[in-house]
């Protein structure tokens, strides 16, 4: 067939109409889309789905304009019609409406399966036995009493998360509703749960009442209510009758042990009770102040009471909070190992005191394993506490179990899925593990939480930077302003600046802080110490480099002699010694670094490019180079991206085995 033939046959099978009338209802369709679809805010990507259906359904209706005709005994094919007289164009528009009805309908039904609700935590629906229990309001007309509310909440919490059948929310995201709200199904949809337990607590002089429904958020039909009046001295018990309602209104299943462990009472002394309680209410404050309070009010409350096992938990883990950080000394690490033991003796089978046990050693004793094993311990006694799981995952992954890591980190996000914590914590292991796109969506639901969070954008930037694309990451960063020194974004932003060697800028921004007039922890002056001397080093200002690389040299001994240095920040110093040609420090240092990492698997990588780069920097890469193939080759090791870009390799950048590193895959 010769092209005019060609034509003319397109022509005698109106397919030239089809594809008018095809572009005219096509472009009507947007039109309506584009003007309705937001009136119902339907998503703009519906509108998108709905153009791209009608672009690809254009070449199908014409295929069919080709084949078939529409005539008064049906649909034939072409070769079987004659010749119609024109003026059926009608029958041209029912085609190709009818083409486009067929593509949009494959279009909606994707839609449909794309706009379908999320399923929760991989299952089909939402169980049955699962609850978030609500901040219980305060009734008392004193104020000082609203830790009462709170301390009840959390201990009704303790107790549901030791039953395996349900699934409980942990307190850090039901905190962030008030008492008795109005909308339980959003809230319940939120969370992830069926059930919601409210209650409000009066406490006036003796007397104490206790209120409680548990209401089907789907519904909002109560399940259960009921109302306690005590005295304060036999107020003991309340929240284990309470758990074990609930456990009873949801057909939860029991195990003895479990029962055994919700009916238990911590204590009967009226006082130490309501200093635990006062500790307990405000556990989720993190300042060094806040967790001395509740030092001392759980210290109070086992000197009233010897016996009170949690009480003894809760010190040790408070005092092992407070252990990592100046602090630090023989006396407060014994103190931990005896509130610990204690904790465990009075109470084998609690799950407190082995999470106290495994803070002891992870903590004070750097022994990851035993700490590891005392956390499994922990979660068999309480499977839906979600701080208990989120440590786990951090001890699993310190231990080299990565995957068993993240399974179980995914596991503490869906017990406490507005705890942003959580979520930052897989981020940095996905990163570890070189998944960026996996870390940035970690961080992306962590940002729809606290948008706001510099921590959380440093993060975000953090991704691109290890991927070296540092343009995407300063699109992150130049939103907001450069933070404090004790901030940890602060970190990335010096990083990006680094990456692109703009020492000068980093130095006046450093000096237009005026960190020396200011009151900062001797770390942070000591690490501001081994900045400027990089920083002053790689600019080629020797002569201001040197007197802050001897300031940061009798800092760091300092700190290192107490055992304070901050992981992170010996990679910089590592790097600063090298610089100054002081090979007894980089050693001195290498050496403490890895006796700091002792067994932790997760960290060991990063350790071991940092004394890399000392070597190297001191010329010595025939040190350096296993140590970079065993970090490029492990989780948490060094990444491509920082061999390329980072000015710490600039000295055997043209070496022959660095550039095949560049080439290799981790």
């Amino acid at each position: 067939m010769n092209l005019r033939n060609f034509f003319a046959e397109l022509k005698r099978r109106n397919v030239y109409k089809v594809a008018v009338a095809y572009a005219v209802v096509g472009w009507l369709l947007v039109q309506v889309a584009t003007q309705v679809f937001p009136f119902f805010e339907i998503p703009n990507w519906a509108v998108r789905l709905i153009v791209l259906a009608i672009v690809i359904g254009f070449p199908l209706a014409l295929v069919v304009a080709w084949a078939f005709e529409l005539t008064p005994e049906g649909i034939k094919r072409t070769e079987s019609v004659d010749e119609l007289p024109a003026g059926n164009s009608r029958s041209y528009l029912w085609l190709c409406v009818a083409a486009i009805a067929g593509v949009l309908s494959l279009g909606l039904f994707f839609l449909g399966r794309l706009t379908a609700p999320a399923k929760q935590s991989g299952s089909a629906e939402v169980s049955s036995k699962s609850i978030a229990v609500l901040p219980f309001e305060s009734l008392s007309e004193d104020k000082d009493n609203a830790y009462f509310a709170n301390g009840i909440q959390d201990e009704i919490l303790a107790r549901l998360s030791k039953i395996a059948d349900l699934k409980v929310i942990s307190r850090t995201s039901t905190q962030r509703f008030k008492s008795a709200p109005s909308d339980l199904r959003e809230i319940a949809a939120k969370l992830g749960v069926a059930n919601i337990l409210e209650g409000s607590v009066q406490k006036s002089g003796e007397a104490v009442r206790v209120t409680v429904q548990l209401i089907n958020a789907a519904n909002d039909s109560h399940l259960w209510a009921e109302t306690y009046d005590r005295k304060l001295s036999d107020v003991f018990g309340v929240e284990s009758d309470i758990a074990q309602k609930i456990a009873s209104s949801l057909e939860a299943k029991l195990t003895g042990r479990e029962k055994a462990a919700i009916t238990s009472v911590g204590t009967k002394n009226p006082e130490a009770y309501e200093f635990y309680l006062r500790a307990l209410a405000q556990r989720n404050r993190s300042s060094d102040p806040d967790i001395l309070q509740r030092i001392n009010a759980y210290r109070r409350a086992v000197e009233l009471d010897p016996n009170y096992a949690d009480a003894w938990a809760m010190l040790a883990i408070e005092q092992a909070n407070y252990f990592d950080g100046p602090q630090k000394s023989e006396e407060l690490e014994k103190n931990i190992r005896v509130a610990a033991e204690t904790a465990l003796r009075l109470a084998p089978d609690s799950a407190r005191a082995h999470e106290a046990m495994s803070l002891y050693y992870g903590v004070c004793r750097n022994d990851n394993a035993a700490a590891l094993a005392e956390l499994e311990i922990a979660r068999e006694r309480a499977p839906n506490d979600g701080g208990i799981l989120s440590e786990l995952g951090v001890f699993q992954r310190a231990q080299g179990k990565v995957d068993e890591a993240v399974a179980t980190m995914k596991k503490a996000a869906d017990l406490d899925p507005l705890n942003i914590n959580v979520w930052k914590t897989l981020a940095l292991t996905y990163n570890g593990l070189r998944q960026f796109t996996e870390a940035r969506a970690m961080l992306d639901h962590a940002l729809v939480l606290e948008p706001e969070d510099l921590d959380v954008i440093g993060g975000l930037a953090a991704q691109y930077q290890a991927e070296g694309n540092l343009g995407a990451a300063w699109k992150i960063l130049s939103p907001h302003p450069f933070p404090s020194p004790e901030e940890w974004a602060c970190v990335i932003y010096h990083e990006q600046y680094y990456l692109w060697r703009d020492y000068g800028f980093l130095i006046e921004t450093i000096k237009a802080m005026n960190l020396e007039s200011k009151s900062y922890p001797p770390l942070i002056n000591a690490a501001n110490d081994v900045l400027l001397a990089n920083l002053y080093f790689l600019n080629q200002e020797h002569d201001f480099a040197l007197p802050h690389a001897q300031k940061a040299e009798r800092e760091m001994q300092e700190l290192r002699a107490q055992k304070l240095v901050l992981y992170e920040v010996s990679a910089a110093y590592i790097e600063m010694a090298a610089r100054a040609g002081n090979r007894a420090e980089v050693q001195r240092e290498i050496d403490y670094v890895f006796a700091q990492v002792g067994d932790n698997k997760w960290r060991l990588p990063a350790a071991e490019s940092w004394a890399a780069a000392g070597y190297a920097l001191l010329g010595d890469f025939d040190k350096a180079l296993p140590l970079l193939q065993d970090s490029l080759a492990k989780p948490n090791g060094i990444t491509i991206a920082d061999l390329r870009l980072n000015p710490a390799w600039d000295s055997v950048r043209n070496d022959p085995r660095f550039q095949k590193l560049l080439e290799s895959k981790p």
